[in-house]
Protein backbone atom coordinates (compact mmCIF):
# COMPACT_ATOMS: atom_id res chain seq x y z
CA UNK A 1 0.00 0.00 0.00
CA UNK A 2 1.52 3.77 -0.82
CA UNK A 3 -0.09 6.82 0.51
CA UNK A 4 0.38 9.97 -1.53
CA UNK A 5 -0.78 13.06 0.09
CA UNK A 6 -2.50 15.36 -2.30
CA UNK A 7 -4.14 18.39 -0.53
CA UNK A 8 -2.98 20.39 2.47
CA UNK A 9 -4.60 23.45 3.02
CA UNK A 10 -5.95 25.09 6.26
CA UNK A 11 -7.73 22.27 7.37
CA UNK A 12 -8.53 20.03 4.11
CA UNK A 13 -6.63 17.15 3.88
CA UNK A 14 -6.66 14.79 0.30
CA UNK A 15 -4.77 11.27 0.22
CA UNK A 16 -4.16 8.78 -2.21
CA UNK A 17 -3.82 5.55 -0.95
CA UNK A 18 -2.77 2.43 -3.83
CA UNK A 19 -3.56 -0.97 -3.14
CA UNK A 20 -1.76 -3.20 -5.99
CA UNK A 21 -3.01 -5.96 -7.47
CA UNK A 22 -1.00 -8.35 -5.90
CA UNK A 23 -1.57 -7.49 -2.77
CA UNK A 24 -5.45 -7.81 -3.34
CA UNK A 25 -5.32 -10.95 -4.95
CA UNK A 26 -3.30 -12.46 -2.38
CA UNK A 27 -6.01 -11.34 0.27
CA UNK A 28 -9.09 -13.01 -2.19
CA UNK A 29 -7.07 -16.35 -2.55
CA UNK A 30 -6.41 -16.31 1.49
CA UNK A 31 -10.09 -15.76 1.76
CA UNK A 32 -11.34 -18.55 -0.76
CA UNK A 33 -8.96 -20.91 1.37
CA UNK A 34 -10.98 -19.39 4.64
CA UNK A 35 -14.19 -20.41 3.31
CA UNK A 36 -13.51 -23.57 0.91
CA UNK A 37 -13.75 -26.11 3.76
CA UNK A 38 -17.57 -24.60 4.12
CA UNK A 39 -19.02 -24.78 0.73
CA UNK A 40 -20.78 -27.87 -0.32
CA UNK A 41 -20.90 -28.61 -3.67
CA UNK A 42 -22.61 -31.95 -5.44
CA UNK A 43 -20.00 -34.80 -6.49
CA UNK A 44 -17.67 -33.32 -3.59
CA UNK A 45 -17.43 -34.55 0.00
CA UNK A 46 -17.49 -31.37 2.49
CA UNK A 47 -14.46 -29.37 2.54
CA UNK A 48 -12.74 -31.25 -0.40
CA UNK A 49 -13.94 -28.75 -2.81
CA UNK A 50 -11.24 -27.33 -4.89
CA UNK A 51 -10.20 -23.88 -4.22
CA UNK A 52 -10.66 -22.89 -8.76
CA UNK A 53 -14.46 -24.28 -8.09
CA UNK A 54 -14.96 -21.95 -5.25
CA UNK A 55 -13.25 -19.17 -6.94
CA UNK A 56 -15.29 -19.38 -9.68
CA UNK A 57 -18.75 -19.80 -7.42
CA UNK A 58 -18.15 -17.18 -4.87
CA UNK A 59 -14.92 -14.97 -6.60
CA UNK A 60 -17.07 -11.99 -7.44
CA UNK A 61 -18.83 -12.11 -3.80
CA UNK A 62 -15.38 -12.43 -2.15
CA UNK A 63 -13.76 -9.74 -4.05
CA UNK A 64 -16.44 -7.24 -3.44
CA UNK A 65 -15.91 -7.92 0.08
CA UNK A 66 -12.24 -7.95 0.45
CA UNK A 67 -11.97 -4.63 -1.82
CA UNK A 68 -14.28 -2.94 0.84
CA UNK A 69 -12.55 -4.57 3.85
CA UNK A 70 -8.85 -3.18 2.11
CA UNK A 71 -10.76 0.51 1.77
CA UNK A 72 -11.53 0.38 5.31
CA UNK A 73 -8.56 -0.88 6.81
CA UNK A 74 -6.51 1.40 4.62
CA UNK A 75 -8.53 4.60 5.95
CA UNK A 76 -8.08 3.60 9.46
CA UNK A 77 -4.38 3.08 8.88
CA UNK A 78 -4.22 6.31 7.45
CA UNK A 79 -5.74 8.03 10.11
CA UNK A 80 -3.68 6.53 13.06
CA UNK A 81 -0.88 7.12 10.92
CA UNK A 82 -1.13 10.72 9.87
CA UNK A 83 -2.57 11.42 13.45
CA UNK A 84 -5.75 12.63 11.65
CA UNK A 85 -8.93 14.12 13.98
CA UNK A 86 -11.63 14.40 11.09
CA UNK A 87 -14.22 16.92 11.75
CA UNK A 88 -16.74 14.75 9.84
CA UNK A 89 -16.70 11.55 8.66
CA UNK A 90 -14.27 11.32 5.50
CA UNK A 91 -15.30 10.92 1.92
CA UNK A 92 -13.79 7.88 0.48
CA UNK A 93 -13.55 6.98 -3.12
CA UNK A 94 -12.79 4.17 -5.58
CA UNK A 95 -11.44 5.26 -9.40
CA UNK A 96 -14.12 4.57 -11.56
CA UNK A 97 -12.13 2.41 -14.08
CA UNK A 98 -10.82 -0.39 -11.52
CA UNK A 99 -11.24 -3.60 -12.06
CA UNK A 100 -10.58 -7.06 -10.76
CA UNK A 101 -6.80 -7.68 -11.62
CA UNK A 102 -5.82 -3.47 -11.43
CA UNK A 103 -4.09 -1.88 -8.79
CA UNK A 104 -7.21 0.04 -6.76
CA UNK A 105 -6.69 3.58 -6.23
CA UNK A 106 -8.33 5.12 -3.28
CA UNK A 107 -9.32 9.18 -2.66
CA UNK A 108 -9.23 10.04 0.92
CA UNK A 109 -10.86 14.01 1.53
CA UNK A 110 -11.55 15.11 4.85
CA UNK A 111 -11.70 18.34 6.99
CA UNK A 112 -9.51 17.98 10.12
CA UNK A 113 -10.10 19.72 13.78
CA UNK A 114 -8.09 22.60 14.56
CA UNK A 115 -5.33 22.32 17.20
CA UNK A 116 -6.69 24.81 19.70
CA UNK A 117 -4.51 26.44 22.50
CA UNK A 118 -5.34 25.20 25.61
CA UNK A 119 -7.90 27.84 26.49
CA UNK A 120 -7.54 29.86 29.96
CA UNK A 121 -10.10 29.57 32.25
CA UNK A 122 -8.64 31.00 35.04
CA UNK A 123 -10.09 34.26 36.59
CA UNK A 124 -13.72 33.93 34.58
CA UNK A 125 -16.48 36.11 36.23
CA UNK A 126 -20.25 35.35 36.69
CA UNK A 127 -22.65 37.03 37.69
CA UNK A 128 -25.71 34.76 38.74
CA UNK A 129 -29.21 36.94 38.56
CA UNK A 130 -31.62 34.93 40.60
CA UNK A 131 -35.26 35.49 41.53
CA UNK A 132 -36.01 35.54 45.45
CA UNK A 133 -39.23 34.05 46.27
CA UNK A 134 -41.59 36.64 48.42
CA UNK A 135 -44.09 35.09 51.02
CA UNK A 136 -46.73 37.28 48.28
CA UNK A 137 -45.62 35.24 45.89
CA UNK A 138 -46.46 31.74 47.81
CA UNK A 139 -49.69 32.82 48.89
CA UNK A 140 -50.77 33.92 45.80
CA UNK A 141 -49.89 30.34 44.57
CA UNK A 142 -51.43 29.08 47.31
CA UNK A 143 -54.60 30.57 46.35
CA UNK A 144 -54.59 29.00 42.71
CA UNK A 145 -54.17 25.70 44.17
CA UNK A 146 -56.98 26.55 46.56
CA UNK A 147 -59.45 27.83 43.98
CA UNK A 148 -58.70 24.68 42.14
CA UNK A 149 -59.54 22.54 45.14
CA UNK A 150 -62.73 24.17 45.53
CA UNK A 151 -65.16 22.77 48.33
CA UNK A 152 -68.94 22.78 48.46
CA UNK A 153 -71.90 22.80 51.08
CA UNK A 154 -75.79 21.78 51.16
CA UNK A 155 -77.48 25.40 50.69
CA UNK A 156 -81.59 25.84 51.53
CA UNK A 157 -83.56 23.29 50.02
CA UNK A 158 -85.89 26.63 48.29
CA UNK A 159 -82.12 27.29 47.04
CA UNK A 160 -82.56 27.29 42.77
CA UNK A 161 -79.28 26.19 41.16
CA UNK A 162 -77.25 29.43 39.44
CA UNK A 163 -74.24 29.08 37.66
CA UNK A 164 -70.83 27.83 39.42
CA UNK A 165 -73.33 26.07 41.82
CA UNK A 166 -73.04 22.16 42.29
CA UNK A 167 -75.19 19.65 41.63
CA UNK A 168 -75.44 16.07 42.68
CA UNK A 169 -77.65 14.22 40.62
CA UNK A 170 -78.97 10.69 39.21
CA UNK A 171 -80.02 10.38 36.13
CA UNK A 172 -80.60 7.90 33.14
CA UNK A 173 -80.31 8.61 29.63
CA UNK A 174 -82.40 7.32 26.56
CA UNK A 175 -82.72 7.19 22.70
CA UNK A 176 -85.91 6.72 21.58
CA UNK A 177 -87.10 6.33 24.85
CA UNK A 178 -84.42 2.86 25.57
CA UNK A 179 -82.08 3.31 28.18
CA UNK A 180 -78.17 3.30 26.69
CA UNK A 181 -74.99 1.82 28.00
CA UNK A 182 -73.27 3.81 29.97
CA UNK A 183 -75.68 6.23 29.73
CA UNK A 184 -76.45 6.25 33.69
CA UNK A 185 -75.04 7.33 36.70
CA UNK A 186 -76.37 8.22 40.57
CA UNK A 187 -74.55 10.91 42.46
CA UNK A 188 -72.45 12.53 40.22
CA UNK A 189 -71.18 15.49 41.08
CA UNK A 190 -71.94 18.54 38.51
CA UNK A 191 -70.75 22.29 38.86
CA UNK A 192 -73.06 24.25 36.18
CA UNK A 193 -71.35 25.91 34.24
CA UNK A 194 -68.08 23.93 33.88
CA UNK A 195 -68.84 22.24 30.66
CA UNK A 196 -67.91 18.69 32.03
CA UNK A 197 -71.24 17.53 30.84
CA UNK A 198 -71.92 17.33 27.15
CA UNK A 199 -73.13 20.87 25.26
CA UNK A 200 -76.45 21.94 26.68
CA UNK A 201 -77.00 19.16 29.82
CA UNK A 202 -76.09 22.02 32.01
CA UNK A 203 -77.89 24.94 30.92
CA UNK A 204 -81.19 23.27 30.99
CA UNK A 205 -80.67 22.55 34.67
CA UNK A 206 -80.18 26.14 35.79
CA UNK A 207 -82.98 27.18 38.07
CA UNK A 208 -83.73 23.69 39.55
CA UNK A 209 -84.13 22.67 43.50
CA UNK A 210 -83.14 20.13 45.50
CA UNK A 211 -85.37 16.77 45.28
CA UNK A 212 -86.12 18.21 41.39
CA UNK A 213 -87.13 15.70 38.87
CA UNK A 214 -86.54 16.72 35.02
CA UNK A 215 -86.20 15.30 31.54
CA UNK A 216 -83.86 16.76 29.72
CA UNK A 217 -83.28 16.84 25.79
CA UNK A 218 -79.80 17.15 24.19
CA UNK A 219 -77.79 16.44 20.68
CA UNK A 220 -74.53 14.64 21.37
CA UNK A 221 -71.61 16.57 19.19
CA UNK A 222 -70.99 15.16 15.80
CA UNK A 223 -67.23 14.32 17.01
CA UNK A 224 -68.50 12.23 20.28
CA UNK A 225 -66.07 9.18 20.80
CA UNK A 226 -69.54 6.35 21.29
CA UNK A 227 -70.04 6.52 17.68
CA UNK A 228 -73.69 5.39 18.38
CA UNK A 229 -73.75 8.45 20.08
CA UNK A 230 -72.31 10.73 17.49
CA UNK A 231 -74.79 13.30 16.42
CA UNK A 232 -77.94 11.84 17.98
CA UNK A 233 -80.69 13.06 20.10
CA UNK A 234 -80.86 11.84 23.82
CA UNK A 235 -82.80 12.66 26.62
CA UNK A 236 -81.91 12.78 30.04
CA UNK A 237 -84.11 11.45 33.21
CA UNK A 238 -82.49 13.54 36.14
CA UNK A 239 -83.20 13.52 39.91
CA UNK A 240 -81.54 16.61 41.98
CA UNK A 241 -80.44 14.72 45.00
CA UNK A 242 -78.98 18.09 46.44
CA UNK A 243 -78.25 21.49 45.54
CA UNK A 244 -74.84 22.80 46.72
CA UNK A 245 -72.99 26.35 46.70
CA UNK A 246 -69.42 26.76 46.91
CA UNK A 247 -67.61 27.48 50.38
CA UNK A 248 -64.65 29.15 51.72
CA UNK A 249 -61.18 27.61 51.33
CA UNK A 250 -59.32 28.27 54.77
CA UNK A 251 -55.73 27.91 54.09
CA UNK A 252 -54.55 26.06 57.58
CA UNK A 253 -53.18 22.30 58.89
CA UNK A 254 -56.68 20.80 57.60
CA UNK A 255 -56.30 21.67 54.06
CA UNK A 256 -52.70 20.75 53.64
CA UNK A 257 -53.32 17.90 55.23
CA UNK A 258 -56.49 17.00 52.94
CA UNK A 259 -53.38 17.21 50.21
CA UNK A 260 -51.70 14.62 51.85
CA UNK A 261 -49.06 16.53 53.44
CA UNK A 262 -48.39 16.73 57.05
CA UNK A 263 -48.55 20.34 57.69
CA UNK A 264 -49.11 23.88 56.36
CA UNK A 265 -45.34 24.69 57.06
CA UNK A 266 -44.89 21.72 54.40
CA UNK A 267 -46.77 22.79 51.60
CA UNK A 268 -45.63 26.37 51.84
CA UNK A 269 -42.09 24.70 51.78
CA UNK A 270 -43.20 22.74 48.54
CA UNK A 271 -44.85 25.55 46.90
CA UNK A 272 -41.73 27.54 47.82
CA UNK A 273 -39.26 25.73 46.04
CA UNK A 274 -41.05 25.00 43.12
CA UNK A 275 -41.40 28.85 42.05
CA UNK A 276 -37.41 28.81 42.60
CA UNK A 277 -37.59 26.06 40.12
CA UNK A 278 -39.79 28.22 37.51
CA UNK A 279 -36.76 30.56 37.79
CA UNK A 280 -33.48 28.29 38.00
CA UNK A 281 -33.67 27.40 34.20
CA UNK A 282 -33.54 31.18 33.47
CA UNK A 283 -30.95 31.73 35.56
CA UNK A 284 -28.76 29.24 33.93
CA UNK A 285 -29.71 29.94 30.09
CA UNK A 286 -28.42 33.58 31.45
CA UNK A 287 -25.07 32.23 32.63
CA UNK A 288 -24.83 30.06 30.35
CA UNK A 289 -25.24 32.73 27.72
CA UNK A 290 -22.44 34.80 29.33
CA UNK A 291 -20.05 32.16 29.71
CA UNK A 292 -20.69 31.31 26.00
CA UNK A 293 -19.82 35.48 25.34
CA UNK A 294 -16.81 35.39 27.25
CA UNK A 295 -15.44 32.21 25.52
CA UNK A 296 -16.19 33.63 21.80
CA UNK A 297 -14.78 36.70 22.96
CA UNK A 298 -11.45 35.19 24.16
CA UNK A 299 -10.60 32.70 21.43
CA UNK A 300 -10.78 32.92 17.56
CA UNK A 301 -9.64 30.06 15.11
CA UNK A 302 -10.74 28.27 12.17
CA UNK A 303 -13.73 25.61 11.82
CA UNK A 304 -14.62 22.99 9.36
CA UNK A 305 -16.24 23.89 7.09
CA UNK A 306 -18.42 20.87 6.49
CA UNK A 307 -19.18 20.91 10.58
CA UNK A 308 -20.38 24.47 9.53
CA UNK A 309 -22.40 23.29 6.77
CA UNK A 310 -24.18 20.28 8.80
CA UNK A 311 -24.92 22.90 11.67
CA UNK A 312 -26.64 25.29 9.03
CA UNK A 313 -28.42 22.95 7.64
CA UNK A 314 -30.03 22.13 11.20
CA UNK A 315 -30.58 25.62 12.11
CA UNK A 316 -31.96 26.14 8.17
CA UNK A 317 -34.64 23.55 8.87
CA UNK A 318 -35.78 24.07 12.51
CA UNK A 319 -36.25 28.06 10.81
CA UNK A 320 -38.42 26.26 7.80
CA UNK A 321 -40.20 24.28 9.69
CA UNK A 322 -41.73 27.21 12.30
CA UNK A 323 -42.06 29.39 9.21
CA UNK A 324 -44.27 27.22 7.43
CA UNK A 325 -46.61 27.30 11.29
CA UNK A 326 -46.75 31.21 10.70
CA UNK A 327 -49.49 33.26 9.62
CA UNK A 328 -48.23 34.21 6.51
CA UNK A 329 -45.54 31.09 5.53
CA UNK A 330 -44.33 32.61 2.24
CA UNK A 331 -43.18 36.15 4.47
CA UNK A 332 -41.60 34.32 7.31
CA UNK A 333 -39.51 32.60 4.76
CA UNK A 334 -38.55 35.34 2.62
CA UNK A 335 -37.25 36.77 6.12
CA UNK A 336 -35.16 34.04 6.71
CA UNK A 337 -33.57 34.06 3.29
CA UNK A 338 -32.70 37.33 3.75
CA UNK A 339 -30.81 36.50 6.79
CA UNK A 340 -28.97 33.75 5.31
CA UNK A 341 -25.34 34.95 5.82
CA UNK A 342 -26.34 36.05 9.65
CA UNK A 343 -27.56 32.44 10.34
CA UNK A 344 -24.48 30.64 8.91
CA UNK A 345 -22.62 33.35 10.92
CA UNK A 346 -24.73 31.55 13.82
CA UNK A 347 -23.32 28.14 13.16
CA UNK A 348 -19.79 29.04 12.25
CA UNK A 349 -19.89 30.62 16.42
CA UNK A 350 -21.87 27.75 17.31
CA UNK A 351 -19.00 25.10 16.10
CA UNK A 352 -16.13 27.17 17.33
CA UNK A 353 -17.85 27.25 20.98
CA UNK A 354 -18.45 23.49 20.87
CA UNK A 355 -15.09 22.69 19.92
CA UNK A 356 -13.69 24.97 22.57
CA UNK A 357 -16.09 23.34 25.15
CA UNK A 358 -14.49 20.06 24.12
CA UNK A 359 -11.17 20.80 24.61
CA UNK A 360 -11.53 22.41 28.00
CA UNK A 361 -14.10 19.16 28.68
CA UNK A 362 -10.76 16.95 27.44
CA UNK A 363 -7.78 18.79 29.20
CA UNK A 364 -9.71 18.61 32.62
CA UNK A 365 -11.20 15.01 32.41
CA UNK A 366 -14.81 15.67 32.14
CA UNK A 367 -16.29 12.46 31.11
CA UNK A 368 -19.60 10.94 30.94
CA UNK A 369 -19.99 7.29 32.83
CA UNK A 370 -20.87 4.06 31.24
CA UNK A 371 -24.66 4.72 33.36
CA UNK A 372 -25.18 8.36 32.22
CA UNK A 373 -24.78 6.91 28.42
CA UNK A 374 -27.11 3.77 28.94
CA UNK A 375 -29.62 6.27 30.91
CA UNK A 376 -29.57 8.46 27.71
CA UNK A 377 -30.04 5.51 25.06
CA UNK A 378 -32.81 4.50 27.01
CA UNK A 379 -34.44 8.23 27.13
CA UNK A 380 -33.62 9.11 23.29
CA UNK A 381 -35.22 5.24 22.38
CA UNK A 382 -38.91 6.31 24.44
CA UNK A 383 -39.19 8.66 21.20
CA UNK A 384 -39.53 5.67 18.77
CA UNK A 385 -42.54 2.81 18.62
CA UNK A 386 -42.21 0.04 20.95
CA UNK A 387 -41.57 -2.21 18.15
CA UNK A 388 -38.53 0.15 16.80
CA UNK A 389 -36.71 0.78 20.57
CA UNK A 390 -34.36 -2.13 20.25
CA UNK A 391 -33.31 -1.37 16.63
CA UNK A 392 -32.41 2.27 17.89
CA UNK A 393 -30.65 0.89 21.04
CA UNK A 394 -28.78 -1.29 18.32
CA UNK A 395 -27.72 1.02 16.28
CA UNK A 396 -26.41 3.54 18.43
CA UNK A 397 -24.42 0.74 20.08
CA UNK A 398 -23.01 0.45 16.64
CA UNK A 399 -22.35 3.74 15.15
CA UNK A 400 -19.44 5.18 17.15
CA UNK A 401 -20.67 9.02 15.38
CA UNK A 402 -24.19 8.56 16.64
CA UNK A 403 -23.53 7.93 19.86
CA UNK A 404 -21.49 10.70 20.02
CA UNK A 405 -24.33 12.70 19.00
CA UNK A 406 -26.12 11.92 21.12
CA UNK A 407 -24.55 12.48 24.08
CA UNK A 408 -22.94 15.62 23.21
CA UNK A 409 -25.60 17.77 25.29
CA UNK A 410 -25.18 15.88 27.93
CA UNK A 411 -21.62 16.31 27.43
CA UNK A 412 -21.51 20.37 27.38
CA UNK A 413 -23.63 20.93 30.08
CA UNK A 414 -21.10 18.92 31.56
CA UNK A 415 -18.48 21.33 31.14
CA UNK A 416 -20.55 23.99 31.34
CA UNK A 417 -21.53 23.40 35.35
CA UNK A 418 -17.07 22.82 35.71
CA UNK A 419 -16.49 25.81 34.22
CA UNK A 420 -19.29 27.55 36.69
CA UNK A 421 -17.61 25.75 39.48
CA UNK A 422 -14.13 27.00 38.42
CA UNK A 423 -15.88 30.97 37.89
CA UNK A 424 -15.69 33.90 40.59
CA UNK A 425 -19.80 34.14 40.95
CA UNK A 426 -21.64 37.04 42.31
CA UNK A 427 -24.90 36.66 42.98
CA UNK A 428 -27.20 39.31 42.45
CA UNK A 429 -31.25 39.53 42.97
CA UNK A 430 -33.67 40.81 40.57
CA UNK A 431 -37.45 40.34 39.22
CA UNK A 432 -38.54 37.32 36.93
CA UNK A 433 -38.70 40.67 33.89
CA UNK A 434 -35.51 41.86 34.59
CA UNK A 435 -33.84 38.49 34.01
CA UNK A 436 -35.86 37.83 31.13
CA UNK A 437 -34.42 41.26 29.93
CA UNK A 438 -31.05 40.11 30.69
CA UNK A 439 -31.55 36.49 28.90
CA UNK A 440 -33.07 39.14 25.34
CA UNK A 441 -30.50 41.34 25.50
CA UNK A 442 -27.93 38.62 25.64
CA UNK A 443 -30.21 36.71 22.87
CA UNK A 444 -29.77 39.73 21.02
CA UNK A 445 -26.07 39.92 21.06
CA UNK A 446 -25.30 36.56 20.32
CA UNK A 447 -28.06 35.64 18.66
CA UNK A 448 -29.16 31.95 20.11
CA UNK A 449 -29.54 29.47 17.77
CA UNK A 450 -33.02 27.19 17.51
CA UNK A 451 -32.87 24.11 19.16
CA UNK A 452 -33.54 21.23 17.53
CA UNK A 453 -36.82 19.57 16.38
CA UNK A 454 -37.95 16.67 18.52
CA UNK A 455 -37.19 13.31 16.58
CA UNK A 456 -40.32 11.63 14.87
CA UNK A 457 -41.03 8.56 16.17
CA UNK A 458 -40.40 6.29 13.88
CA UNK A 459 -37.32 3.24 12.87
CA UNK A 460 -33.97 4.94 13.24
CA UNK A 461 -32.35 5.76 9.82
CA UNK A 462 -28.73 5.34 9.13
CA UNK A 463 -27.73 9.10 8.39
CA UNK A 464 -24.50 11.57 7.08
CA UNK A 465 -22.30 11.03 10.31
CA UNK A 466 -21.39 14.10 11.99
CA UNK A 467 -18.65 14.95 14.65
CA UNK A 468 -17.90 12.91 17.76
CA UNK A 469 -20.27 14.28 20.93
CA UNK A 470 -16.77 15.65 22.70
CA UNK A 471 -16.79 17.57 19.34
CA UNK A 472 -19.78 18.73 18.97
CA UNK A 473 -20.98 21.72 18.38
CA UNK A 474 -22.45 23.92 21.35
CA UNK A 475 -26.44 24.43 21.77
CA UNK A 476 -26.85 27.71 23.38
CA UNK A 477 -29.69 27.25 25.80
CA UNK A 478 -33.19 28.95 24.71
CA UNK A 479 -35.13 30.35 28.50
CA UNK A 480 -36.37 27.88 30.16
CA UNK A 481 -40.49 28.34 29.99
CA UNK A 482 -42.26 28.76 32.82
CA UNK A 483 -44.61 25.67 33.73
CA UNK A 484 -47.63 26.02 33.92
CA UNK A 485 -49.56 25.21 37.24
CA UNK A 486 -51.04 21.73 37.70
CA UNK A 487 -54.46 21.67 37.86
CA UNK A 488 -56.20 19.01 40.06
CA UNK A 489 -58.26 16.48 38.20
CA UNK A 490 -62.02 17.78 38.08
CA UNK A 491 -64.38 14.99 39.41
CA UNK A 492 -66.87 13.73 37.15
CA UNK A 493 -68.91 10.40 36.59
CA UNK A 494 -67.88 7.81 34.56
CA UNK A 495 -70.82 7.95 31.93
CA UNK A 496 -71.81 9.09 28.68
CA UNK A 497 -73.14 12.30 30.06
CA UNK A 498 -69.43 13.33 31.51
CA UNK A 499 -67.35 11.66 28.26
CA UNK A 500 -67.36 15.61 26.63
CA UNK A 501 -64.86 15.35 23.99
CA UNK A 502 -61.47 17.24 24.19
CA UNK A 503 -61.40 20.29 22.15
CA UNK A 504 -58.56 19.75 19.48
CA UNK A 505 -55.61 22.46 20.22
CA UNK A 506 -54.17 23.97 17.45
CA UNK A 507 -50.42 23.93 17.11
CA UNK A 508 -48.96 26.47 19.28
CA UNK A 509 -46.79 29.03 16.91
CA UNK A 510 -43.34 29.41 17.61
CA UNK A 511 -41.24 32.42 15.84
CA UNK A 512 -37.99 31.73 14.26
CA UNK A 513 -35.48 32.29 17.07
CA UNK A 514 -31.83 33.68 16.06
CA UNK A 515 -28.54 32.58 18.05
Amino acid sequence: MQTQQTVNEGLKRAYLITIPAAELSAKIDAEIKKVAPQVRMPGFRPGKVPANLVKKMHGEALHGQVVNDTIRESVDKLLRDEALRPAMQPEIGLNEDYEQGKDAAITVTLEVLPAIDAPNIDGLKLEKLVVPVTEAQIDEALGNIASQNKSYKDAAKTKKAADGDQLIIDFVGKLDGVEFEGGKAEDAALVIGSGTFIPGFEDQLVGVKTGAEKTITVTFPEEYQAEHLAGKEATFDITVKAVKVESETTLDEDFAKSLGLDSLDKLREIMKAQLEQQTAGLTRTQMKRALLDLLAAGHSFEVPGTMVEAEFAQIWQQLQQEAVREDDPAAALKQIEDETDEYKAIAERRVRLGLLLSEIGQANGVEISQQEMSMLIQQAAMQYRAEDRERFVQYIQSEPMAAAQLRAPLYEDKVVDFLFDKAEVTTREVTVEELQAAIEAEETEAAPAPKKAPAKKKAPAKKAESAPADEAPAAEEKPAKKPAAKKAPAKKADDAAAEKPAAKKAPAKKAAAKK
